[in-house]
């Protein structure tokens, strides 16, 4: 790399750490920018996999004060995103790149979606609670659990958004506040990125450069988007997951 390349790959890993931590969908900012300097698609993706990690570790780090009271709840999805993010990695190695690219854009649209109706369907599944006399499961159940599985294979496998559709779907199965969620959304991308970097290790190939790089800047990043996401309100940290999820839908329609 030259040492444009070298600054720009940095650039992007702080931008990406920023953003994984408030919203999700860093990885349109690292895999462009990847694939700028030269670098094959599959190396690409499994080098910013890889340098992602510290990232996403450093945001988990920043809302420790969000994650108190949570490990039951993150040691229970935290099983699904491994399984999920293992069977993406594979699905990597293992499919063409063309296979995900026509369903991520509905899938990213969809999540946007239950972002945006969330607080309504929450106070209506609240009123039935009250009424029917049921209690909120703390884990979500069965659905949040295969949800979160199924989000995290495409996890595995590319990335980009998977952190805008965990909070989709665990803003609509718990009853919890938005920057808590945020939280266990840092720890699943953590878990996945880092299944998913232990099984390229063995059978695909990276560009060190680019990873220590990602992982530098991503590291720095992460606390950056702490500091910064655990003081939005949840109507600005809503409103920034659908304009990020926007540009993520067409930035994947435009590849």
């Amino acid at each position: 790399m030259s040492i444009w390349e070298i600054l720009a790959v940095f650039a992007a890993g702080v931008g990406a750490g920023t953003i994984n931590t408030i919203v999700g969908s860093g990885t349109l900012i690292t895999f462009p920018v990847l694939l700028a300097t030269g670098l094959p698609p599959v190396t690409a993706t499994v080098s910013n996999a890889l340098g992602l990690i510290p990232g996403s570790i450093s945001g988990a780090i920043g809302y420790r004060k969000e994650l108190a009271g949570q490990r039951r709840r993150i040691i229970k999805l935290g099983i699904g995103a491994a399984i999920g993010g293992l069977t993406g990695a594979t699905l990597l190695l293992a499919l063409p790149s063309t296979a995900f690219e026509t369903i991520v854009p509905v899938l990213v649209a969809m999540a946007l979606v239950l972002v945006i109706l969330q607080p309504r369907i929450s106070k209506a599944v609240q009123r039935r609670r009250e009424h029917t006399g049921t209690v909120a499961r703390t884990d979500g159940g069965p659905l949040l659990f295969t949800g979160l599985m199924l989000a995290s294979v495409y996890g595995g496998y590319f990335t980009a958004a998977q952190g805008i559709i965990y909070l989709s779907l665990m803003g609509m199965l718990l009853d919890d506040t938005l920057q808590r969620l945020n939280a266990v959304k840092n720890v699943l991308a953590a878990i996945v990125n880092s299944i998913a970097a232990l099984f390229f290790l063995f059978v695909a190939h990276f560009d060190w450069t680019a990873v220590v790089l990602i992982a530098v800047g991503s590291a720095i990043g992460g606390q950056i988007g702490a500091k910064v996401g655990r003081r939005l309100s949840p109507t600005v940290l809503r409103a920034l997951i659908v304009a990020v999820g926007t540009v993520a839908i067409v930035q994947l329609l435009l590849r």
